[in-house]
């Protein structure tokens, strides 16, 4: 102590000095507590020492009064010497040294637990000289020993004696700059002493010290510094966290005072601790950075010096050096930010980075992350990547994670790869350095950014990315990943898989040797990807393709090499393409050539290559393993696809120096190579083996011809059957290349090999052989043909080959149909067809398509008879054959396979008829040519083939007839009408003839749904034709109806009746109308009581029609109403109606409503209730003499059909009154009275020729003759005809009687009247035909008038009268009758008449009937 005290506290040295008080308060510290008494003494003899030196004395006395300090606190508390220490340390305090003062300070601490008494007195008297003392030095000293006391005293003492309070009121004084500097001495003091346990007095004080740094007084301002430097090297990171936000709200302050004060207090933050700097820098430089752009200067120097505090506590000597710079950059980011950049990347850095030195590196590389050169990004992107291995501690990056990692990601997307490619590996280096749990999100965005829609730029930044972050994460990581990695190369959104498969490309840069081992998973996923059908992803595939290539091809050739092969040969020729190139790359790898030469112009033989690239790949891939991948080469630089050509000739001239020596070396094995190729599945590898084949041919010729021929027809002999289709596709090829000339020296292996293929047991072989008899027939014409057709045709007889060569003759005829028919045809049509010869011809027909349709001539009769055969194994194939045959055809064979089934359906066997009409059928229902045209041809003989004597062939006509009008649109049926009504009525006198009488059915319309095929014809045409059509319609479906059985007719009554009722409601014209009611009469006669359903419609309809304006129609409805009538149980309301209607009508309408009344009469007289009939008797007999001559018919014509229901008195009257009237003056009285005698003797005969009248009316029927009117003489006529009628019917042996009748008759023969004579006939005719034996007894009579009858100038008297002779005579019954008859006509006449057919009268008989009724 005493060399201390005597030497080194009088050293001129303040350093020097203040060093040694430090040690000696250390000694006193550690040794003090044992050496008191020895001490003290000691340092009090110092203290009372004079010196010759004063002022150089006084600095060895502050020392010792310093460690007589130090020494007081082993004093005891209640030491009377500590009071005395303690007034000469506040002495030794006011001396303007800061290391003394900074001594005393700590000495006074353990010192005041003594003074508690004292304490209150000690504070004021320090607060006091800080506050008050004009000396600065006093002040700084007062502050030291306030900070000291306080710390003694405890923080309590701060509040206890009011020192906040009276430094507040220091902060606040504005006339005493001294009190100002003294409050900020003591804050300093406090925080350097007191440290983090006056963080609470800091904040409080905070706005105070802000105030305080824009103090106009210079050593106030400058007090405030060294304040705010204490202060915050003292702060907690709680503390820092307090402080900050109102620091940073001061920046946004509108005053630039408070912005300058915070952002000075800002700077002064650089003086934290390094925890708390590293925590609050990030927050707190980019904020500066902004202020360097403030309108006020003051401000913007502020932050100047705050930023250049910030660098003056950097401790990187690299970055301190670099400071200016720094600053540059952040002061002028648009001018300086490269700079800066470029001069850190130059730099080399041998020490860590700290937090401050991050501080100002950050903005600038984050200003340098979003500029747009892409060479700034480049380079900031790289400075990101390298901070993490420089920093000291790499959680001091974590703050700056969150501005960096977005703008990394940016330029992680970025158009230009370089600027990606350094941005990937920046991210690799963060997380390499940091952890991936600095970086939660990161991987999931990268993935998600893989997937994306958007561009291809940002998927291939995310996978690059994603690569250097999977590297970084290590293998086991990558492994786990790996799977759905693949997994998602094949995922259904283009999008996915081109991101998924750009992966592929940057894993061996960033994964390295290490990749090498998944290249097993990973090769077939690249491999699809190259068949994709989007072009990016198939891009991406083979991007990668090649970097495996460019990174594995020397270590993994056994591993790339079968992948690329098998590409070589797959279907897709992309995954062909594809596949060329990286077999190139690989190829080039080994050869050690770039592969990159321009190989413009020459042939496809000359290339760039050297021998010593041959050998360099023999040596690599072995011989064998090259002869196969040049084989495979070779061949495809003819593929289908140019760019798979162009790319296969491109590696083929960059490694082979010498193509025609390269292929000897290789042929066997490129032989090999193309048969198994001809044989493949795939037509494309086929087409591309064969093309490749031919070049070899056409390029070496006769050279390879010997050498290639015997292989192919070797290969022939090979038990798998693909290699034997191979060799045909592949002599194909040969023959189609080799000149004409070059191939006829091979006629004699070729033409043989091909038989023999033709023949083969597998149809592939033959069907390939077909294509080369083809190819040969080209250049050996007919030689090919006359050398194997035969022998085929040979094979075709021998069960054992006959199938075989049947399909060989199949094969050559699909190639050369019009060449080969000819000879193939005549063989097989040989009659009778054998079951084979039937099978062949279906089987061939089936080939020769179109080139059939002009041998239907030759076939089809064939077949048609073999059809209708007896040779049940032979019918099934021919018909099949048949079938085949007109299905082949195209337009031009419609019109011979027509002409062909139009004569089959006109021959005499049945059979042919029956086949034609079933292949008619077929062929319209079948064939997809347009036949409408064909079709009303077909329609109208099917319909008259409807009549056919054969029932099999009606049937299967009528069936064909459904399938032809099936075939034809519906729109287009209604013009066939005209058509099928002349065939039906062809038909209809076809079956008249056959018949000879009776009512006609054609046979078609008896069988079950007879009417299906032709009724949508007539339906089609009422509902939607025009008026003429539906007219035609209608009567056509009546023509149908009466030529249709009953019973087929009931299932068609409904959807006949139903429509022509609807048709008939709506305006048509009448002869519309006319039609339907004359078809719905036949309908109502044949359809009966089907018609049940309809009655009330057609009962109104009809009536309705009684009131049309036409007669015709009127005249039809009538009829119509009278045969519906019999269907109904009730017609007397139907009576009443007509009856109502009759008297207030007009005379058309009368008639219609009359002769409706009769049909009602007639056809439901029984029906008719007394009451109503004797209605109509009253309202009848009245009319009979009603001057209308057709009232007086029908009321005459009604009276006769209701005599049959009268009783025998109202009869009787009856009578009696015609009597009368037939003798009336009125002729028309008289007409009438003769006109319903003759009615009610046809009507009722029996009755009246039993009544008692019967006599007068003879008499009265006798003078009628007489009658100058010629209508009574011709009804009297006819009733007397009527009467003979009854008499040789039922009473032919009252000769007196029958004479008397007769010879009235005969009179009637001399008439004037033509009509009368030709009556009078008819009925002597009629008489001869009921009852002959009668008639001929009475010859002597008839015969002279019948002879004159035969003269008649009338020719309708002399067509009766012949008519007449031929049932008199009975000519038709034996020459004898002819003899005798020649007694009174002549001889000639006799046999003329006998000629002619019993029942030829038959229709006139019917016509007299009706105009009698």
């Amino acid at each position: 102590m005493t060399f201390l005290i005597s030497r080194a506290l009088a050293d001129p040295n303040a350093d020097v000095r203040g060093r040694m008080i430090n040690a000696g308060i250390m000694i006193i510290d550690r040794h003090g507590r044992d050496n008191v008494s020895l001490l003290f003494p000691i340092f009090e003899n110092y203290l009372n020492k004079k010196a010759s030196d004063e002022e150089k004395y006084d600095l060895v006395r502050e020392g010792v009064v310093i460690f007589t300090g130090a020494l007081a606190k082993h004093l005891a508390k209640d030491d009377p010497k500590v009071h005395a220490v303690v007034e000469k340390l506040l002495d030794v305090l006011n001396t303007p040294s800061e290391a003394v003062q900074r001594a005393v300070s700590s000495c006074l601490s353990p010192l005041m637990p003594s003074k508690q008494d004292d304490a209150a007195a000690l504070v004021s008297r320090l607060l006091d000289q800080l506050m008050k003392s004009e000396k600065y030095g006093e002040r700084r000293g007062a502050a030291f020993g306030l900070a000291g006391v306080v710390k003694g005293f405890g923080l309590s003492s701060l509040k206890k004696y009011g020192v906040v309070a009276v430094l507040r009121e220091g902060f606040a004084d504005r006339n005493s700059a001294k009190s100002r500097e003294g409050a900020l001495l003591a804050f300093e003091c406090l925080c350097e002493y007191l440290g983090r346990l006056f963080e609470p007095y800091v904040i409080q004080m905070l706005p105070l010290l802000l105030v305080s740094f824009s103090d106009q007084v210079i050593a106030v301002r400058e007090a405030a510094e060294c304040a705010a430097r204490a202060m915050m090297s003292q702060l907690s990171a709680q503390g820092v966290k307090l402080v900050l936000p109102s620091l940073l709200k001061g920046l946004e302050d509108k005053a630039w005072r408070t912005k300058q004060s915070s952002v000075q207090l800002l700077g002064a933050m650089a003086y934290c601790a390094p925890q708390q700097l590293s925590q609050c820098l990030p927050k707190i430089v980019p904020k500066l950075t902004e202020v360097l752009t403030d309108t006020h200067p003051k401000v913007q120097l502020a932050g100047q010096t705050a930023l250049q505090q910030v660098g003056s506590v950097i401790k990187n000597p690299e970055i301190s050096s670099l400071v200016p710079t720094l600053l540059m950059g952040l002061t002028d980011p648009n001018d300086y930010t490269k700079y800066s950049l470029d001069i850190l990347l130059q730099t080399t850095f041998i020490n860590s980075i700290d937090a401050p030195s991050l501080a100002l590196l950050v903005p600038i590389v984050h200003r340098g992350l979003r500029e747009r050169s892409a060479d700034t990004k480049k380079k900031a992107a790289q400075i990101v990547g390298n901070m993490c291995s420089l920093v000291t501690e790499p959680k001091d990056m974590i703050p700056y994670i969150g501005l960096l990692l977005p703008e990394v990601k940016k330029v992680l997307v970025d158009p230009i790869p370089e600027v990606r490619s350094v941005a990937a590996r920046a991210i690799g280096s963060l997380i390499r350095g940091m952890g991936e749990e600095n970086f939660p999100d990161l991987v999931p965005w990268l993935f998600d950014t893989l997937k994306s829609d958007n561009s291809n730029v940002e998927r291939s930044g995310a996978a690059q990315g994603l690569s250097e972050v999977l590297a970084a994460l290590g293998t086991d990581y990558f492994e786990t990943v790996l799977p759905d990695i693949i997994r998602n190369c094949s995922h259904q959104k283009a999008s996915v898989r081109d991101g998924y498969l750009t992966l592929f490309k940057y894993f061996p840069r960033s994964l390295g040797v290490q990749f090498q081992n998944y290249l097993q998973l990973v090769l077939p996923a690249i491999l699809d990807g190259l068949a994709d059908e989007n072009e990016s992803v198939r891009d991406a595939a083979l991007g990668a393709g090649h970097v495996l290539v460019e990174h594995y091809a020397t270590t993994s050739l056994p591993l790339l090499l079968p992948a690329v092969e098998d590409g070589i040969f797959n279907d897709n020729w992309r995954i062909r393409q594809s596949s060329v190139e990286l077999l190139g790359d690989l190829l080039f790898k080994v050869a050690g050539t770039s592969g990159k030469a321009l190989l413009e112009g020459g042939s496809d033989d000359e290339g760039a290559s050297t021998e010593a690239h041959g050998r360099a790949i023999i040596e690599v891939l072995g011989r064998d393993k090259r002869n196969e991948v040049l084989a495979a080469l070779y061949m495809v630089r003819t593929d289908v696809s140019i760019t798979v050509r162009q790319a296969a000739l491109h590696v083929w001239k960059t490694i082979v120096a010498n193509t025609p020596k390269t292929l000897k070396e290789i042929m066997p094995v490129l032989m090999n190579t193309l048969i198994t190729s001809l044989a493949s599945a795939s037509s494309e590898r086929r087409q591309v083996a064969g093309r490749a084949l031919g070049e070899l041919v056409r390029k070496l010729g006769e050279r390879v011809l010997p050498l290639i021929i015997p292989i192919l027809s070797q290969g022939l002999k090979d038990p798998d059957a693909s290699r034997r289709q191979g060799v045909c596709i592949g002599l194909s090829e040969v023959m189609a290349s080799a000149g004409k000339s070059q191939l006829l020296s091979f006629m004699d292996e070729l033409i043989p090999t091909i038989r023999t293929a033709l023949c083969d047991s597998v149809p592939e072989v033959r069907e390939s052989a077909g294509l080369a008899f083809s190819t040969l027939y080209k250049s050996a014409g007919m030689q090919a043909i006359d050398e194997i057709v035969p022998t085929l045709l040979h094979a075709l007889e021998d069960d054992e080959t006959s199938d075989t060569a049947l399909d060989g003759l199949k094969q050559i005829l699909s190639v050369r149909t019009t060449a080969v028919l000819p000879h193939i045809l005549p063989k097989l049509v040989h009659r009778p067809l054998s079951a084979f010869n039937a099978h062949a011809l279906g089987a061939l027909a089936e080939v020769a398509s179109p080139g059939l349709n002009y041998h239907l001539g030759t076939i089809l009769p064939a077949l048609l008879s073999a059809m209708g055969g007896n040779d049940v194994d032979v019918q099934p194939l021919a018909k099949e054959a048949a079938e085949t045959s007109v299905l082949v055809i195209d337009e031009e064979g419609i019109e011979p396979l027509i002409s062909e089934l139009l004569k089959g359906v006109a021959d005499s066997e049945a059979s042919i008829r029956r086949s034609s009409s079933y292949l008619i059928g077929y062929f319209f229902k079948n064939s997809k040519l347009y036949l409408v045209d064909e079709a009303p041809n077909m329609i109208s003989t099917l319909i008259i083939l409807l009549s056919d004597t054969d029932s099999a062939t009606v049937a299967v006509a009528w069936e064909a007839l459904s399938m032809v009008v099936n075939s034809v649109p519906k729109e287009v049926l209604p013009s066939y009408i005209k058509l099928v009504r002349d065939a039906v009525s062809s038909a209809r006198d076809k079956e008249r003839r056959k018949k000879k009488g009776g009512p006609i059915v054609i046979p078609g319309f008896s069988l079950p749904k007879a009417l299906q095929p032709l009724l949508p014809i007539f339906l089609q045409g009422l509902i939607s034709g025009s008026a003429e059509l539906r007219e035609q319609a209608a009567l056509g479906l009546g023509e149908l109806i009466e030529v249709t059985s009953e019973q087929s007719l009931k299932q068609f009554v409904i959807p006949i009746t139903g429509p022509l009722i609807r048709i008939i409601g709506d305006r048509f014209p009448w002869q519309v109308k006319s039609a339907i009611l004359s078809t719905l009469s036949i309908m109502i006669r044949k359809g009966g009581i089907a018609l049940k359903p309809f009655l009330p419609q057609l009962q109104t309809t009809f009536i309705k029609c009684l009131q049309d304006n036409t007669r015709t129609v009127r005249s039809s409805a009538a009829l119509a109403l009278g045969k519906l009538s019999a269907l109904s149980s009730r017609v007397d309301p139907l009576v009443s109606d007509l009856l109502s209607s009759l008297q207030a009508s007009d005379s058309g309408v009368r008639e219609a409503i009359l002769s409706a009344l009769k049909g009602v009469v007639k056809h439901a007289g029984k029906s008719v209730s007394p009451a109503t009939r004797t209605r109509i008797y009253t309202l009848l007999k009245d009319l009979i003499h009603h001057d209308d001559d057709q009232v007086r018919m029908f009321a005459s014509s009604i009276l006769g059909v209701i005599s049959q229901y009268m009783e025998e008195s109202e009869l009787s009257d009856l009578l009696q009154e015609l009597l009368d009237l037939s003798s009336s003056s009125s002729w028309a009285d008289r007409h009438g009275a003769v006109l319903t005698l003759f009615s009610l003797l046809r009507h009722n005969p029996s009755t009246i020729f039993m009544s008692p009248e019967c006599p007068s009316i003879l008499l009265r029927l006798k003078s009628s003759l007489k009658d100058e009117k010629f209508p009574l003489r011709e009804t009297s006529t006819k009733a007397l005809g009527r009467l003979l009628l009854y008499q040789v019917q039922s009473d032919p042996l009252n000769t007196t009687a029958l004479l008397d009748v007769l010879s009235s008759v005969l009179s009637a023969l001399r008439d004037d009247s033509s009509e009368v004579r030709r009556r009078a006939l008819s009925a002597i005719k009629a008489a001869s035909k009921a009852n002959p034996s009668v008639i001929m007894t009475h010859l002597s009579l008839i015969g002279p008038a019948l002879a004159e009858c035969l003269k008649d100038s009338s020719t309708p008297v002399r067509l009766a009268a012949e008519r007449c002779a031929l049932h008199s005579f009975q000519l038709t019954k034996g020459t004898e009758n002819v003899q005798a008859g020649q007694k009174y006509i002549t001889g000639l006449d006799a046999r003329r008449i006998a000629k002619f057919t019993e029942h030829s009268d038959d229709s006139d008989e019917s016509e007299d009937e009706q105009a009698s009724s």
